[in-house]
């Protein structure tokens, strides 16, 4: 894996567990030697998260649209930022420059940016590996959700298996070398 996209919140949330994650994040990107791909923003867990990988002697990525970058939200010291027209383009780009995705604790965004990519490879547009840093159990009632969903055949087990899920960098990048994507259709006839 070279370079790893990661989707997190423009605030830091309460409490300082989220800024330590996204740092340990950050540094375990850095000494792995994985770029960053990210939304490109100074602010929140998204600037904790660059400026982590900058200090550790990595490469920082970031795409971000106009609208943003006009704002003054874009981070300065990138190695590299892309400055793209929407936030569809944003995305795209996003997902052609990484071999994997994290989502690391965030809002609305961050939640729709990863699923978009989770439904992307259950359509088999990729192979690449997705997962949720889940700090302090940040995400286990959207976990618990899917797993209702997969116990009422509204998802199936094997697209349920494509969402890798650990506490720290070194697990979870460990469950993103050793991943399989599962091979299946995903649309199927079922006689009632």
């Amino acid at each position: 894996m070279k370079r790893l996209c990661v989707y997190c919140g423009s605030s830091a949330g309460f409490g300082n567990s989220y800024r330590e994650a996204a740092k340990d994040l950050g540094k375990h990107l850095a000494s792995s030697g994985i770029d960053l791909v990210y939304g490109g923003g100074s602010k929140g867990l998204m600037g904790v998260l660059a400026d982590a990988v900058l200090a550790a002697g990595g490469k920082a990525r970031g795409v971000i649209p106009q609208s943003l970058f006009d704002k003054e939200v874009a981070h300065g010291g990138l190695t590299e930022l892309h400055v793209v027209s929407s936030m569809h383009e944003r995305k795209s780009l996003m997902a052609v420059l990484s071999d994997g995705f994290v989502a690391l604790p965030g809002g609305y965004g961050t939640l729709e940016e990863i699923i978009e990519v989770l439904t992307w490879g259950q359509l088999q547009f990729h192979d690449k590996p997705c997962g949720f840093l889940n700090i302090a159990g940040y995400f286990d009632h959207l976990l618990a959700y899917l797993d209702h969903a997969t116990s009422e055949g509204l998802l199936r087990t094997e697209h349920r298996q494509m969402l890798l899920v650990a506490s720290t960098p070194a697990e979870l990048l460990a469950k993103f070398e050793r991943y399989e994507p599962p091979v299946t259709e995903k649309w199927t006839v079922v006689d009632l």
